[in-house]
């Protein structure tokens, strides 16, 4: 929530909601990386220290609509909420993830593709940019 933790970080990841960025943080903190997360909404404005980050240091998580459409509702679900939320309704995902694109590549950040992929795979390759970004630095 402290945008200064972006410059603290390590590593920046930004993409939608239910994009693992939350569970990658975690598992890269077991791995002594500090990470940000800053989620990507199209009613809020991403924090400026984010488009100050240094070059390489954010990365971008997406997915396809149609997975995101069943994670968001299975978790409505879990909550015991109707399923024709907004957060789980197919156009907004559509908004969201047009939105996040746009900010990604605002950005210049690298995208990396989450869909069907353990927390694991996504990790590893996020710590080989991570590496190749510090070995060049």
């Amino acid at each position: 929530k402290d945008p200064r933790g972006i410059n603290l970080a390590d590593i920046v990841l930004v993409g939608v909601s239910r994009t693992s960025k939350t569970p990658l943080s975690m598992y890269l903190a077991h791995k002594r990386i500090k990470v940000a997360n800053v989620p990507l909404v199209p009613e809020v404005m991403p924090p400026e220290e984010l488009f100050k980050a240094e070059r390489g240091k954010v990365i971008g998580l997406t997915i396809w609509p149609e997975q995101l459409n069943q994670i968001r509702a299975e978790r409505l679900k879990t909550l015991g909420l109707k399923g024709q939320a907004t957060y789980a309704n197919y156009d907004r995902i559509i908004e969201e993830l047009e939105y996040g694109d746009e900010i990604m590549k605002k950005l210049g950040c690298p995208v990396i593709d989450v869909t069907n992929k353990a927390v694991e795979e996504t990790a590893s390759k996020i710590l080989e940019i991570y590496y190749r970004r510090i070995s060049n630095v």
